[in-house]
């Protein structure tokens, strides 16, 4: 005996209809696509405002004296120490990165890969100020002020911004590659350096650049561990005070001088263009990358 279905049953062959509990998600749908756009568009607002506005008020001090000289006239030991100091931040944060992130992706089996991953999260979202005090409790306390130290608490926040971004690119690298360098019987350690670093040095030296743009803004841990500097002399020893931008900026900006704002105004505008081609390069390459490893 074949028993029918009643009508209240539910048919799965019967065609969808919109119900009021649909129409609802979708009126909810769309008011959340609509908060984003308009929260992305607000975002680009500010961004543009901030850049028109430090290019028009720097762009007064614009000039070649300004660029090559020092203090009074020029930022040119500022320009120096600031490329010194992320020299240095970066000779010591890239290494410990990629390691990261090669143990992130290659031996994730590791126990201690999860803890790692938790770490770099906790570094990411630190607050710069306590990294800067961190590091001048042990670098600096009763001891002179050097661009080393600078260079060390921005290397701690370099560090998760280059294992996250090369863990990214590293995760891209086709799982061919491995398995072919398992067939042959390469060791692991081997197949790392010649086979899966090679394919994905793009991204990595991409992502070391956008840490870079990060790190060479910050202004908070420098004020602790750099501030004491001569800003009418070049200083290329890492280990005296080196003169920078970020604290620069914050010195002129604390004087009542209308020719120190307008100074700090070349500055900010100089710093900002920096940051602002080396990220936007560095996105497009990060792109090329992916793009390159997923084909």
């Amino acid at each position: 005996m074949i028993r029918r279905s009643r009508p209240s049953e539910y048919d799965p062959t019967a065609p969808l209809t919109p119900s009021g509990n649909l129409r609802r998600r979708e009126w909810v749908s769309r008011v959340a696509e609509g908060g984003a756009t308009v929260a992305a568009i607000l975002a680009v607002g500010v961004l543009a405002v901030i850049v028109y506005t430090v290019v028009v008020r720097g762009a007064k001090a614009i000039n070649l004296d300004f660029i090559i000289k020092g203090a009074p006239a020029g930022i040119g030991p500022e320009l120096v120490g600031t490329m010194v100091i992320v020299a240095f931040a970066t000779l010591i944060a890239m290494p410990i990165g990629v390691l990261v992130a090669l143990l992130l992706t290659e031996y994730r089996g590791n126990r201690t890969s999860g803890w790692v991953r938790t770490v770099m999260d906790l570094m990411n979202g630190l607050p710069s100020i306590i990294i800067g005090l961190f590091i001048f409790g042990i670098l600096v306390d009763h001891k002179q002020q050097s661009g080393f130290a600078a260079a060390v608490a921005l290397a701690i926040i370099e560090v998760p911004l280059i294992a996250r971004g090369s863990e990214e690119v590293l995760l891209l690298v086709p799982g061919a590659l491995r398995e072919a360098a398992d067939a042959l019987g390469v060791a692991r350690w081997r197949t790392v350096l010649t086979v899966i670093l090679p394919t994905a040095v793009g991204g990595i030296l991409t992502s070391t650049v956008l840490a870079v743009a990060r790190a060479a803004g910050e202004t908070a841990p420098l004020l602790l561990v750099d501030s004491q500097f001569d800003s009418r002399f070049y200083q290329l020893n890492p280990f005296e005070a080196v003169p920078n931008v970020p604290v620069r900026i914050f010195q002129l900006s604390e004087e009542a001088n209308p020719e120190g704002f307008t100074e700090a105004w070349g500055l900010a505008l100089i710093l900002v263009s920096m940051i602002l081609f080396a990220s936007l390069g560095a996105r497009a390459l990060l792109t090329r990358s992916k793009r390159k490893l997923a084909s």
